[in-house]
């Protein structure tokens, strides 16, 4: 659906090609999350599969990820964002955010939620906008589902 872009910096790396994740990596990471504890690695390649998804390289060898679930016309939802802890600090994360807001995909979509409790300044820092209007956003939450598994 999507084309793949890069976007290179140095010896950083973004790819939107899927076959260049690294999903030992990926779950690795994710499983150990807040939002996502004990999901199953079959979950998160099925996630991926779904998703339009943002590897995150330094010398071909990933160190961040984020995906955008998304009918790629009008809506995308942001998530599973992460740059592993060696390479934090070094505004990889916001070049990340910077980089997925100028890919083709995200410029025609009218509406990008996430849904997030950590590192509010980033995704301010990219235009994101917190909602705490009464009754406006609803969710089901599941915090366990991956550990009934």
């Amino acid at each position: 659906m999507a084309q793949k872009q890069q976007w290179q910096h140095g010896e950083y790396l973004i790819d939107t090609d899927k076959s260049e994740l690294n999903l030992a990596f990926t779950h690795a990471f994710l499983t150990t999350s807040s939002w996502a504890p004990g999901i199953s690695r079959e979950r998160v390649q099925l996630s991926i599969d779904n998703s339009l998804c943002f590897g995150l390289y330094h010398h071909r060898q990933q160190i961040g990820f984020a995906r955008l679930v998304t009918d790629y016309a009008t809506f995308g939802y942001l998530c599973d964002v992460f740059v592993a802890p060696d390479y934090q600090g070094r505004g990889l994360a916001r070049w990340l955010m910077d980089c997925m807001l100028e890919h083709p995909t995200l410029q025609q979509l009218r509406r990008i939620m996430l849904v997030t409790g950590t590192a509010p300044w980033l995704y301010q820092k990219v235009g994101y906008e917190a909602m705490n209007r009464q009754d406006y956003v609803w969710h089901i939450v599941r915090p366990d589902i991956y550990r009934q598994q």
